[in-house]
């Protein structure tokens, strides 16, 4: 009985402790960086540069860390902003393709007459 309450009672103090590290590394962040370089005769092949952050989205925030929110993949706020700036875009094409050919409209009888093509 009592070997029984020790395993049920370590099982519980686990979980807390494994709750406890969890939190502290989201409320903290935490850093994994590190570097892979491949070289055959002095001669650099491969350089593979890895940096893992593991936070919170807030405490990522509070570092300046938020690609997320401009990622349109991601961000519903992010596409519809590439949206309207593609529309945006789009109709600055179109009033310039229609000014050109109101232009051309109005050159049209002037060349007539002067002989142009």
């Amino acid at each position: 009985m009592t070997g029984r309450s020790q395993t049920s009672l370590s099982g519980g103090g686990s979980s807390a402790n494994l709750a406890d590290i969890l939190e502290r590394v989201l409320d903290k962040g935490i850093v994994i960086a590190g570097d892979i370089r491949v070289d055959l005769l002095d001669i650099e092949l491969l350089t593979i540069r890895l940096r893992l952050v593991v936070a919170s989205v807030d405490k990522a925030r509070e570092m300046g860390i938020d690609w997320w929110e401009s990622d349109p993949s991601l961000s519903s706020g992010a596409r519809r902003r590439a949206m309207d700036a593609e529309n945006a875009r789009l109709r600055s094409r179109i009033a310039e393709l229609e000014a050109h050919d109101g232009l051309e409209e109005l050159e049209g009888p002037e060349r007539r007459s002067s002989g142009e093509p």
